[in-house]
């Protein structure tokens, strides 16, 4: 009775020879600092807000991770360009009909694809772009991740300075009620008039409630904007004073052209269209013949008998049929191509849009910033006129309680109107391409958009 069996070990080691062409090379991306201690022990300005937001913000550290995805995609793509030496061995142990023999073998392996008529020149650009369009995607998440906490800053602020004007206006409201109960007291006064000054200090009271109702919500929105919990204590430097308002008179379709040219997005459906045509061209190289270069040696043991065989030849791989694989494959990445080409120009028409509603929008915040300035002086006027002739007992309740109330709408859209400068000077700047951290420092004019 004869008994086989076989024991055996494989080991196969994959090596990559450090070889590359002088005009080939993968892009290495670091990883992101590591950000700063939580802001909760000083006032923090736009400029430090922004910083935060930029470091800390979750889609920061996302769109950089598959741009580092992207870049090590790259460096597969280069791969192709070099030969690969495998190492294989083996050893087994056998017995058959009562005889032991033990197989050694070692064997060494080099392929090198030396023609693929541009197949891995296209494959490379088709990543390279790919790379291209993954760098401008996460800047166009940093100038959205900067506008956001821009426009949570100065909203934050906003709402706090109507918290203050509303408890202003709650002020005013309480000084008014005194002053109705005093001619009321003095009989100059009906209860009418002492009961209008009590519904318009409860009035005042309400909106004060509600705008620090939503002065609390604003700072919560600034922290997620930042990259913390809403939850998070944040302190604001006070506001410097808004800079002296541009002639804000610059030709518009200089702008767009300008915008074209800079807009992350649209620079990264550039690349998506030029990653697509690469695309085109892998699809038809992989109908076209490869070219290999193989070689190594190999040595065998056998019941103590060795041998040694080198081998060296080229291998030429014609695809013949494919069942109309191919075709499909070329018309698909094509058919991709035009979806790219699509997308590019309705992103070319986008940042256009983009940038004619933000400088109208700017120009109507920079007058209706001017004109506001002009109705609050004369609100606060009428209402300390107001006052003193119905302290004097010459004016009415009605008139005191109107000018009260037209000087306390004047203050809310002092605020508003110096908000909506400060987001649509950051909306414009975006809308140009130009929202980078060395904006902020930049004083208002054409430069500062």
């Amino acid at each position: 009775m004869k008994a086989n069996y076989s024991l055996g070990v494989l080991l196969v080691v994959g090596l990559g020879l450090n070889w590359l062409p002088a005009n080939v090379s993968a892009t290495e991306l670091p990883p992101l600092p590591a950000c700063g201690k939580s802001p909760e022990a000083r006032a923090l300005t736009v400029a430090e807000a922004v910083d935060l937001a930029l470091c800390r913000h979750p889609l920061t550290r996302e769109y950089w991770a598959q741009a580092r995805g992207q870049a090590a995609q790259l460096g597969i793509s280069e791969a192709a360009w070099r030969p690969r030496l495998d190492a294989r061995g083996s050893w087994q142990e056998r017995r058959s009909g009562g005889i032991d023999s033990e197989l050694r073998s070692a064997e060494l392996s080099l392929s090198w694809l030396v023609y693929d008529f541009g197949l891995r020149a296209a494959n490379e650009e088709n990543a390279r772009q790919l790379l291209a369009a993954a760098l401008a995607s996460r800047d166009a998440t940093l100038q959205g991740v900067f506008l956001a906490a821009v426009q949570a800053y100065y909203n934050t602020q906003a709402t706090q300075a109507a918290q203050a004007a509303a408890l202003l206006a709650e002020k005013a409201a309480s000084r008014s009620l005194e002053a109705a109960e005093a001619r009321y007291r003095a009989g100059s006064a009906t209860p009418a008039d002492r009961l209008l000054a009590q519904t318009a200090r409860s009035q005042a009271t309400l909106a004060r409630i509600r705008s620090e109702g939503e002065a609390r919500t604003a700072r919560g929105t600034l922290a997620n904007a930042l990259g913390f919990s809403a939850s998070q204590p944040l302190m604001l430097a006070p506001l410097a004073a808004l800079p002296p308002m541009a002639d804000f008179s610059a030709d518009v379709e200089r702008l767009i052209d300008e915008a074209q040219r800079r807009r992350p997005d649209l620079l990264a459906a550039q690349a998506q269209v030029q990653a697509a045509e690469a695309a085109v061209a892998a699809a038809r190289a992989q109908g076209r013949p490869a070219l290999s270069l193989g070689a190594g040696p190999q040595w065998q043991s056998l019941a103590g008998r060795e041998t040694q065989v080198s081998s060296l030849g080229l291998t030429l791989s014609v695809p013949l049929f494919t069942g109309f694989e191919h075709t499909w494959r070329v018309r698909q990445a094509e058919a991709q191509r035009d979806l790219r080409q699509a997308q590019q120009e309705r992103q070319s028409n986008q940042v256009a849009l983009d940038v004619w509603k933000a400088w109208h929008g700017l120009q109507t915040a920079t007058q209706a910033w001017q004109a506001s300035g002009d109705l609050l002086a004369s609100a606060e006027q009428s209402a300390r006129v107001a006052l003193g002739r119905y302290q004097a007992g010459v004016g009415t309740v009605l008139d005191l309680l109107t000018a009260q109330a037209a000087e306390a709408s004047a203050r809310q859209q002092r605020i508003q109107s110096e908000l909506d400068w400060n987001v649509q000077r950051a909306s414009l700047a975006q809308a140009l391409g130009r929202l980078e951290p060395g904006w902020l420092a930049t004083a208002a004019g054409e430069q500062g958009w």
